[in-house]
């Protein structure tokens, strides 16, 4: 007897736990790829990761992708893959492109691998993802319709084996009137040009342009683009700019895109040119608002001079005063190999400072654009001064340091170092500007009316 009651004590202490914590099916049994792990390769992954392409391995199917799984679970805890390298505990978190992994979506990789990495039923397979292996236009589906004006560089022949090379030659802008831009889109001219293509810009040369130079600071210096700037950047890992409803840039007649391209050797002899589409708004629906993509500095060739000593990290700042009320619409550092974080932060009229935006592991690998969502995008009052903050690593401890001996100064070629943030700035006027205050943030309008920053 005293045997069955103990018997039946321990059963109904063992169902009453059962009703109190029932355990799902996905908490008993481990993800399968075909269930769980392929939809999110197939949306976030297979896109580099397929062959002929530069990532190491595919990952279109369970054969091409088990032989690696331990990798995978690294890259995807660390965040190094997909890459997205912004910091997750600061500044704005709401981006258009962003394709880093949920946190349950790193949680569901890691239980897979942990679990063995089982493949599942094949029946359970989501459909094949489409894989666009040609050179095509990528702004053609978000667009609508292949780019307006295409205008491409003179070709280059990139020896095999070759110091970097930089080619600049300058194109005619085919428009007889002015011309608005809602979309850019830089790519090297063949699949093979992306092997030598490390990045391009596509600089606006425009002399007849007197609105840019209310906004600019620049000093020629025999090479330098004048006030109109930088029509797109490219590079590794980036697509194509689409500008916020409103905005666009100017192209005017007479105008010139002023090359410049940064060619690295690859092993193999390759003669390649650059294009760059362009997508223009229809003649009777001009945007309201000009954007101009701007380089702020954390250093630069005249000014503050970067000096990096042998194994040793160096913190640079770079500060720039808004000429007029702004909106930024992205944020994309550019660094180089010993490039390890750059932060952008907005110091306002009011001596109020907020981070808009950081990078804490840069990659010089992957030149993201983290392009902001419309409602989170930052609207600065006239005489805010955007700081850019950059931090260099020329220790053993950085990856990809080709060398920590060596002293590193500002320079073009990949070995030495540059300093800046691709922005985007939509200039706006001051009644704008009070009037967006007065709806978003009465506080602060208030002080900056009065002239009072407390």
């Amino acid at each position: 007897m005293i045997i069955n009651a103990r018997i039946v004590t321990i059963s109904a202490v063992f169902g009453s736990l059962l009703a109190i914590s029932p355990l799902s099916a996905a908490e008993t049994s481990a993800p399968t790829y075909s269930k769980d792990i392929a939809p999110i390769f197939n949306e976030k992954c297979v896109e580099c990761h397929h062959p002929n392409t530069v990532a190491p391995f595919s990952l279109l199917d369970y054969k091409s992708a088990r032989p690696w799984v331990r990798s995978i679970k690294d890259r995807v805890v660390s965040r190094n893959m997909p890459p997205w390298q912004i910091d997750k505990n600061v500044g704005i978190q709401h981006f258009k492109n962003d394709p880093s992994l949920s946190d349950e979506q790193i949680a569901l990789i890691t239980k897979w691998v942990d679990a063995g990495a089982p493949e599942g039923n094949p029946k359970d397979l989501p459909p094949a993802a489409k894989i666009d292996d040609s050179n095509d236009w990528r702004g053609t589906a978000a667009m609508g319709r292949p780019p307006d004006i295409i205008i491409s560089s003179s070709p280059y022949t990139m020896n095999a084996h070759s110091q970097d090379q930089w080619w600049r030659p300058l194109a005619d802008v085919p428009v007889s009137e002015p011309t608005w831009v809602k979309a850019v889109e830089i790519r090297p001219g063949t699949v093979a040009g992306r092997k030598i293509t490390h990045h391009a810009l596509a600089h606006l040369v425009q002399t007849n342009d007197p609105e840019a130079r209310k906004f600019s600071d620049q000093i020629g210096d025999g090479r330098s683009p004048n006030e109109a700037g930088t029509l797109m950047e490219w590079a590794i890992g980036k697509s194509y700019d689409i500008y916020a409803d409103g905005t666009g840039k100017l192209l005017l007649p007479g105008s010139h895109i002023w090359w410049d391209i940064h060619y690295h050797a690859a092993g193999e002899t390759i003669r390649d040119h650059v294009e760059i589409g362009i997508w223009t708004y229809p003649k009777d629906q001009p945007p309201s608002h000009r954007v101009f993509l701007t380089g702020f500095q954390s250093t630069a060739r005249q000014g503050a001079r970067l000096d990096i000593p042998p194994n040793s990290i160096v913190t640079q700042d770079g500060y720039t005063v808004l000429k007029a009320a702004a909106k930024l619409q992205n944020f994309q550092p550019h660094l180089h190999l010993r490039g390890k974080q750059m932060t952008m932060e907005a110091i306002l009229p009011t001596g109020e400072v907020r981070t808009l935006s950081s990078v804490d592991k840069f990659d010089f690998n992957w030149m993201t654009n983290y392009i902001f969502a419309d409602a989170d995008q930052p609207v600065l009052p006239k005489g805010t001064i955007v700081h850019i903050i950059s931090t260099y690593d020329n220790t053993a401890a950085k990856k990809g340091n080709p060398d920590p001996n060596q002293w590193v100064g500002w320079g073009d070629r990949t070995v030495d170092e540059m300093g800046h943030a691709w922005v985007n700035v939509v200039y706006i006027s001051d009644e704008e500007y009070n009037q967006w205050a007065k709806e978003h943030e009465p506080a602060t309008a208030r002080r900056l009316a009065s002239g009072n920053g407390n």
